[in-house]
């Protein structure tokens, strides 16, 4: 499947202090080009009693917010004002054409999924050497599907009128094989379109992060999928690559550079971290190195891993 192109910066939806993205394009890009995984939120349609598989839309932490509306990769959007204001400039003739575009995409889905259905039954049957089967039924397409080069006479666009005027409306539309498939309905993931994109506010506020936050960014820099870590009592499950690929190898948390710590803290993150193959680490941002760091570009972040060596 080809990859969609997806123009930068995008929009990001702020929904209740909750930052969303609701465009699978976007949800692949991000993970794809920026590390960025976030947690998928929307229960699937057909599989509405489980939420062991979810899907779009996906939420993501302020941090990866924060993260990629720094680096220019994305904007704020605060999504009722957008849809109140887009719905409300929005004319008959556009929603119209929105409504047009839908039914051909639901025909054209249908169609293809007929078609799919058809191949596959197809290979079965051939897998089974049941090819006489096969031209049997290239047999009876062939007399269904008029053909126009046997002088057969073809349906004018004056007859088709007519003939659609004498009968009731049909949910149903001919498929090339001659058969009829009812067209899906197309219920869109995202509003844009029939909306205009929202603009970009140079004014837009930046999303509000922990103090965890320079740790997130420094783990981010390294190249590392950061994930939320409440599974294993932490900030962050660090990943050197997806998630889908790779197990984590850091059970990250942040800390304040004159945070105080209990010793017990950093024996049981040891303990935790090696009982399930890691390393506990720990980091934070030194306040002097920021301000000298802003000059010469180093990174104010210093992290140590530990690891539980019982003999």
């Amino acid at each position: 499947m080809a990859q969609t192109l997806v123009t930068e910066p995008f929009p990001i939806s702020r929904i209740a202090n909750r930052y969303l993205i609701f465009d699978v394009n976007i949800i692949s890009h991000i993970r794809r080009e920026h590390n960025i995984c976030g947690v998928l939120i929307g229960t699937i349609p057909n599989l509405s009693q489980q939420n062991v598989f979810l899907g779009i839309p996906m939420q993501l932490m302020p941090e990866e917010t924060r993260l990629l509306v720094e680096h220019g990769h994305a904007y704020i959007v605060e999504d009722a004002d957008a849809h109140k204001t887009g719905f409300m400039e929005m004319s008959r003739e556009d929603r119209l054409a929105f409504l047009r575009q839908m039914d051909k995409q639901g025909v054209e889905m249908a169609l293809d999924a007929k078609r799919r259905a058809a191949d596959k039954q197809e290979k079965v049957l051939k897998e089974k050497g049941l090819e006489r089967k096969i031209q049997e039924k290239n047999l009876r397409r062939t007399d269904i599907t008029p053909n126009p080069a046997t002088g057969e006479t073809s349906v004018g666009p004056s007859d088709e009128k007519s003939l659609s005027d004498s009968m009731p409306p049909s949910p149903t539309v001919g498929s090339a094989r001659g058969q009829k498939v009812a067209p899906y309905f197309i219920t869109p993931t995202t509003s844009h379109p029939p909306l205009p994109t929202p603009p970009l506010s140079p004014a837009a506020e930046l999303p509000k992060v922990p103090h965890t936050y320079p740790l997130f960014r420094h783990l981010q820099s390294k190249g590392y999928f950061s994930t939320p870590g409440l599974r294993f009592g932490c900030h962050y499950t660090a990943y050197p690559g997806d998630p889908l690929r790779f197990h984590s190898h850091f059970l990250a948390t942040g800390l304040d550079w004159d945070e105080e710590f209990e010793l017990l803290d950093i024996v049981g993150g040891g303990r935790l971290g090696t009982g399930v193959k890691k390393a506990y680490l720990i980091g934070g941002e030194d306040p002097e190195a920021k301000a000298s760091g802003k000059e010469d570009g180093s990174d104010p972040v210093r992290a140590f891993s530990i690891e539980w060596a019982g003999l």
